[in-house]
């Protein structure tokens, strides 16, 4: 019974591990955009960095898009922006 139990503790603990560093989705409107610093801001005032070598689809202000991060070091990280129509 013992070895049941941590088992299922440890199957617990590593399922949530993993979940905590998942992508996660939100979307938002278009604040800024500073290709120089690779930086995008949304209306609700979050900014994202963006990965080098990350091609713009065509940002503008005021445009609705969906992003996709990682949070790492208290910093969120974009791997991915689309814009919503």
């Amino acid at each position: 019974m013992r070895r049941v139990i941590v088992s299922a503790a440890a199957v617990a603990l590593i399922a949530s591990a993993t979940t905590a560093f998942a992508a996660q989705t939100t979307t938002g409107t278009v604040k800024a955009f500073n290709h120089k610093s690779m930086t995008l801001t949304l209306k609700d005032g979050v900014k994202y960095r963006l990965p080098a070598g990350w091609k713009n689809p065509g940002l503008k202000t005021g445009e609705k898009v969906a992003v996709t991060y990682d949070v790492k070091n208290g910093k969120r990280t974009a791997s991915a922006v689309e814009i919503r129509k």
